[in-house]
This record gives structure tokens, sequence and C-alpha cells, in this order.
């Protein structure tokens, strides 16, 4: 079975190797790729079916029925902000579809404050060989628009 991770918001695909954080561009916590928000951005939408299993402003974990969890994270460091500036729609333990709005926030407000705004989106303690790209480095997405997948080859 493969589970199809779609593109939390509007922006182009970067590779996760040039997230601007170890945790990320190592792969620490698992496989994925990042989306730099453009203009249309501000709306976070779930990358797939499932149960918010952690939320905060800046960061939620949606885990699907089979188990597997993806991490989408709002920029880097926005930890540091405390909230202020996103707006959440849900709640923790929150079951969502694809395509429902999480949150919004503001990525030229994070850039302003000298911060990135890169939202890395990864799959959990997945294996890396399982993990696909359907959106390649410098494609434009639009929230929503299919991201990655995983599933056996």
């Amino acid at each position: 079975m493969t589970l199809l991770v779609r593109s939390p918001v509007a922006g182009t695909v970067v590779p996760v190797a040039d997230v601007p954080d170890p945790v990320f561009a190592e792969g620490m916590v698992g496989p994925g790729t990042a989306v730099e928000p453009g203009a249309s951005g501000h709306r976070v939408l779930a990358p797939l079916d499932g149960r918010l299993v952690k939320l905060h402003p800046h960061a939620c974990v949606v885990q699907a029925a089979g188990g597997q969890a993806v991490l989408v994270h709002l920029g880097i460091d926005t930890v540091r902000l405390g909230g202020e500036g996103f707006t959440l729609h849900v709640g923790e333990g929150d079951l969502v579809r694809a395509g429902d709005l999480l949150v919004e926030w503001d990525p030229a407000a994070v850039r302003a404050g000298g911060l990135s705004a890169v939202c890395p989106v990864v799959l959990l303690e997945a294996p890396v060989e399982d993990v696909r790209l359907t959106a390649l480095p410098g494609t434009e997405v639009s929230a929503g628009d299919p991201l990655l997948e995983l599933g056996d080859r």
C-alpha cells in the first residue's frame, strides 16, 4: 500500500538537505522534503487523512490509520515565537482529512523577523528507501498537491 503525502503549503519544493537545521537536513527524524512558502503559503492544510497526534502553533504531526506519522514544521526556530502569528483551526487529537485547514500563519513576517519560513515535511521513522518524491526540488506546488509517497518499491 502507498501513502500519499500532500503539500501542506503553496510554494517551491526545496531539498530537505537545504533546510537550515541539521535535524531535518541530515534526516535525523526521517526522510522528507521541504516547501518554501510563496505569497499564498499562509494557509497550512493537512497533508493526509489521519489524527493530529501532536499540535503546536509552529508544527504538527498527523498519523495515518496505518500508523505512519508525518511531521509538518512551519519555519525553522519558529518555536521561539511562542505561537505569536499562528492561528490554529484544529485541536490535538482531532481527526483530519487531507486538505483540511490546520493553521494560518504569515511566512513573510517570519522572514522579516530573521527566521527561515521553509517548511520541512518529514515521514517520521520511515525507511528512506521506501520514500519517493512526487514533486521534485524547484517545482511550484499548491497546497494539497502530491509531494511524497511512502510505499514498498
